[in-house]
């Protein structure tokens, strides 16, 4: 199983910018999809999650800017962020908790899958 992830850039302070993050491989089931991001010297933190049913959550920052989607036909999930500011400069790496299909052919227990981080940079 492996995410990828894409759409990161270089924008200026009140544009827009959409990640994007596909899981692929023998994949069973798919449950918490999510965004996190990490700035220099800074934890990496939760920016975004949706469950397999649509429910959202956002950190208080992202609020009224962000929304996450997800495509769950494709098991992709989708980070728009609109009215970008220079103190959402950060990598922002694509989760998922989901079951893998094993070499037996039996779903496997479900565990936490990272994508390889996109950088975001916004420019004042």
């Amino acid at each position: 199983v492996q995410l990828q992830a894409s759409g990161g850039g270089l924008v200026q302070a009140g544009e827009s910018l959409r990640l994007s993050c596909a899981a692929t491989g023998r994949i069973f089931r798919v449950n918490v999809m999510g965004w996190y991001r990490q700035a220099p010297g800074d934890q990496r933190e939760l920016v975004a999650q949706i469950t397999s049913g649509g429910s959202t959550d956002y950190t208080d920052s992202v609020k009224g800017r962000f929304s996450i989607t997800r495509d769950n036909a494709k098991d992709t999930v989708y980070l728009q962020m609109n009215s970008l500011r220079p103190d959402d400069t950060a990598v922002y790496y694509c989760s998922a908790n989901l079951r893998s299909i094993g070499a037996t052919g039996l779903p496997s227990d479900s565990r936490d899958y990272w994508g390889q981080g996109t950088q975001v940079t916004v420019s004042s």
